[in-house]
C-alpha cells in the first residue's frame, strides 16, 4: 500500500491534497496542530487508512520526536511507497527589514524551511534502511524567484527550500536511490494565507493592490484545482527529480 504524509493537512491546500489522496485509496498520515474532522469522516466513508498526528512544526525538537514515531509507525507496515507532502507554511511576518520582530521571523524559517529539511532527512535515512522509495513534494511559491517588498523572510525561506530540493535530488541521483524530491508552486491561491496578505499594511507590502486585483479578476487558483494538478503529476510516475514545477506562469 502507498502511504502519504501531508503536513498542514487541516486546511487549505493540505486539506485538498489529503482529500484527493483519500479518494485515490492512498493511506493518509495527517500532520498539523489540529485535526480536520472532515478528512477523518471522508476516510471512514471511503474505507481508507487515516491517522492524525498533532505537531507544532515551529518546534524542531517536537518535529524530530513526532516524525521518528511516524517513521516507525509507517515503515513497520512495509509500504510499497511513501509520498511526503511538505505543505505547511506561513507567510508572516509581512514587514520591512529593520522593523522585523524576532519571534515571527524565526517561526517562519522553522516552519517553511527547517521542518521540511528535518522531515525529509529522517525519511530518507529510514528509507535507505528499508529500501522503500520516497517521493518528496515541497510546496514552494513564485516568491522564491523574485523579491517582494515586505516578504523578505518568506521569499528567502521558499528560495532556500527550492535550493534544498535541487541539492537533495542530486545527492539521491548520485546514490542511485529510487527516491525523488521536487518542489511545486501552485500559484496564488484563495486561502487564509492570502486573506492575511490582503489585510497587510500598504507600507509593509507594496504589492497589496496587485494582490487584491488578482482576487477581483478571479486569477487566484482554487485549492482543489491546485491539488488535482499536483496529484495527477505525482501519480503519473514521471516526476523529474529536483525540478521546481509551476502550475501557472504568473
Amino acid at each position: 500500500m502507498k502511504y502519504a504524509i501531508v503536513t498542514g493537512a487541516s486546511k487549505g491546500l493540505g486539506e485538498a491534497i489529503a482529500k484527493r489522496l483519500i479518494n485515490e485509496q492512498i493511506a493518509i498520515v495527517s500532520v498539523s496542530r489540529t485535526e480536520n474532522e472532515d478528512l477523518k469522516k471522508l476516510a471512514q466513508e471511503k474505507k481508507t487508512f487515516y491517522h492524525h498526528f498533532s505537531c507544532n512544526l515551529s518546534l524542531e525538537k517536537e518535529v524530530e520526536e513526532v516524525f521518528m514515531f511516524i517513521n516507525h509507525y509507517i515503515f513497520e507496515k512495509e509500504p510499497e511507497e511513501i509520498l511526503l507532502f511538505n505543505n505547511a507554511g506561513i507567510i508572516e511576518p509581512i514587514e520591512n527589514v529593520g522593523n522585523l520582530d524576532l519571534t515571527p521571523m524565526v517561526r517562519n524559517i522553522k516552519v517553511n524551511l527547517v521542518a521540511p529539511i528535518l522531515i525529509t532527512n529522517l525519511l530518507f535515512k529510514e528509507a535507505h534502511l528499508a529500501s522503500t522509495p520516497i517521493q518528496v513534494i515541497n510546496i514552494t511559491s513564485g516568491a522564491a524567484n523574485r523579491p517582494i517588498e515586505g516578504w523578505s523572510v518568506y521569499c528567502s525561506s521558499k528560495s532556500a527550500l527550492n535550493m534544498f530540493t535541487k541539492t537533495a535530488a542530486i545527492e539521491q541521483k548520485e546514490k542511485k536511490t529510487k527516491n525523488k524530491i521536487i518542489a511545486f508552486n501552485p500559484g496564488v491561491m484563495d486561502t487564509k494565507m492570502h486573506e492575511t496578505v490582503r489585510t497587510a499594511f500598504k507600507d509593509a507590502f507594496k504589492e497589496i493592490d496587485k494582490d487584491k486585483e488578482y482576487k477581483k479578476k478571479t486569477r487566484i487558483v482554487q485549492v482543489e484545482d491546485a491539488a488535482n494538478y499536483l496529484i495527477d503529476l505525482v501519480l503519473s510516475g514521471n516526476l523529474e527529480n529536483g525540478k521546481v514545477y509551476h502550475m501557472k506562469e504568473q
